[in-house]
């Protein structure tokens, strides 16, 4: 595909790196040189100096013949203006952008061809805030994806010494549950990827990704760790944007406190949260920590836009007593470095919204794009159309099916239905394949796989 990257940033960056890799055809603008030049000595993409939204340059960047402009700049204006032009002057035929402002989101009919043209809008700030919410209803989770609207769910988890299933073989996991339908569709030890197989020992401090019914996730994390009670008390430092969505969102359920350092934003917090208590002053503070009864909180969540903010402060409250603590980082190169000390879960938003951007990206019907493992393995849901003259996968059992190499179906979700991928399973038309993919250079036979060949039509 040949696409054009608005924005050099982090998210643009990363986007870029992703895609180059698959051999699309990838031009990158931006305003900046320096990032510009660091891009293009590292990846096999074209890169413009200039204005985003100007019509020389998106002209020059080739965007008579794009098939997509992705505009991930740090101006929504910008963003906005940019798929205008590509929409009035080019005929773009897919326009993403990268909004943040509630202030454009909450308007109904203003993103469409009739007035903006964006056919995809992502809101980071939102994307993060539904991961970090997500993190806080499973506590013991390192990472919990959405499929089929929530029907069936990917966690990552840590095994424990002592957990059921730790020394033993996967085969005996549906002698442990009877009642319980799930599958392992990965485990990463010591960093390096083991495709599961029935005589697979889970061991001690491997992490596990296993997918099942929404239902049924506790069950199974029970198995390979101890469940930790459900959270109760939550602290967030950093009212930004990310920190107010997760206080609205969580408010109602938790007891939620938030350390705001800003005082008119306090006052702003204050004024639009209703149960939340805002508190004036430093997450880095002892102090304040000690005074709020720190040791008495279930999850410290780290939100500024401070990276050094949020590991100082997160540190400091595991110290004083905090149950679990977790940090936004947006620095990458961090994440691994701090995940698994006194940090509990690091969080990149580059790598959250990763995700939400490749979903629009993929050829043949997906659906669902999740980025795991900074970026390393993905975790599909796509679409089975066609017939079985068609189709490489709609009639056949999942056993028959020719999946590249290290590649593993984890489940189907067929109506409201999640069906766990047995070797026996026929996929069916319809049917929402999830997939884990450990090598993602194996993503272009993935997509061929659920393209419908021309007997279909």
């Amino acid at each position: 595909m040949k696409i054009i990257i608005l924005g050099a940033g982090q998210v643009g960056g990363t986007l870029a790196e992703h895609l180059a890799h698959e051999d699309n055809d990838i031009t990158v603008i931006d305003t900046d040189n320096d990032r510009l030049r660091d891009l293009h000595n590292r990846l096999d993409i074209r890169t413009i100096l200039g204005p985003c939204s100007y019509p020389l340059i998106l002209r020059q960047a080739g965007c008579e013949d794009a098939d997509m402009l992705i505009a991930v700049t740090n101006s929504d204006e910008v963003n906005m203006i940019a798929c205008q032009v590509a929409h009035s002057l080019f005929r773009t035929p897919t326009k993403i952008a990268r909004v943040r402002s509630t202030a454009y989101l909450t308007r109904k009919g203003l993103f469409s061809n009739d007035a903006i043209p964006i056919d995809v809008l992502i809101s980071p700030e939102q994307v993060v805030t539904n991961h970090i919410r997500r993190l806080i209803e499973y506590p013991g989770a390192l990472q919990v994806l959405d499929f089929a609207n929530g029907l069936a769910q990917l966690v990552a988890v840590k095994a424990f010494y002592g957990g059921p299933l730790v020394g033993q073989e996967l085969r005996f996991l549906r002698r442990h549950m009877p009642n319980v339908d799930t599958r392992v569709a990965a485990i990463y030890r010591r960093n390096r990827p083991i495709i599961p197989r029935g005589d697979t020992v889970i061991e001690a401090d491997d992490e596990v990704f296993f997918i099942a019914a929404r239902k049924d996730i506790r069950a199974v994390m029970g198995e390979l760790r101890k469940l930790e009670r459900q959270f109760r008390r939550v602290i967030i430092a950093g009212g930004g944007h990310i920190g107010e969505r997760l206080a609205e969102t969580l408010e109602h359920n938790y007891q939620v406190k938030i350390i705001e350092q800003n005082l008119s934003r306090c006052t702003a917090l204050s004024e639009a949260l209703d149960r939340t208590v805002v508190l004036h002053g430093s997450a880095t503070s002892k102090q304040l920590m000690v005074e709020e009864n720190i040791e008495d909180c279930d999850i410290f969540c780290a939100l500024t836009n401070d990276d050094e903010v949020n590991i100082m402060s997160s540190m400091l409250a595991k110290r004083l007593g905090a149950k679990k603590v977790l940090t936004l980082i947006n620095n990458a190169a961090y994440v691994d470095l701090v995940q698994g000390g006194e940090i509990d879960i690091a969080i990149s938003p580059e790598q959250t919204t990763i995700g939400s951007l490749l979903t629009h990206v993929r050829r043949g019907d997906i659906v669902n794009v999740h980025s795991l493992r900074r970026g390393a393995a993905e975790a599909i849901e796509a679409i089975a159309h066609g017939d079985e003259r068609s189709s490489k996968v709609v009639g056949k059992a999942v056993e028959n099916i020719e999946l590249p190499e290290g590649v593993t179906i984890g489940a189907v979700v067929r109506g409201k239905s999640v069906l766990v991928a047995h070797h026996d399973l026929v996929v069916e038309s319809n049917d929402h394949v999830i997939l884990f993919v450990v090598d993602k250079r194996r993503m272009k036979e993935v997509e061929r796989l659920f393209q419908v060949g021309l007997t279909f039509f």
